[in-house]
């Protein structure tokens, strides 16, 4: 995912799928999934990739008028964040999306394998 500033910049929908195939386990697996997840509960989402820096990669993000969540990922989870957090209301979290990875409205959920 490094690039040199000879090298094209990456997009973000191109830096989270190099994410993916880095990850290359369950993690990746189910960003995956999320990423389709979500892009099917909103088609007109917009992938963004924030907070790079030397010690951190960059975080996938997805909005839609607004910050929607991130997807991150860890050694023993995939943390999906949502911005609204507990104040998101029920008609605003995707069907899709809480009844395919057991979700409710609440600020994070932690996805294991």
């Amino acid at each position: 995912m490094k690039t040199s500033s000879a090298e094209k910049v990456e997009s973000p929908s191109q830096l989270i799928a190099a994410r993916i195939k880095e990850l290359g386990d369950w993690r990746g697996k189910t960003l995956s999934r999320l990423r389709a997840l979500i892009k099917q509960a909103d088609p007109e989402v917009v992938a963004e990739w924030k907070w790079r820096k030397p010690s951190n990669p960059g975080v996938p993000v997805w909005s839609h008028q607004g910050p929607i969540c991130t997807g991150e990922t860890y050694a023993s989870v995939v943390k999906l964040t949502f911005f609204k957090g507990a104040s998101v209301g029920v008609k605003s979290v995707p069907a899709q999306l809480v009844g395919a990875v057991g979700i409710a409205p609440t600020a994070a959920a932690n996805l294991r394998a």
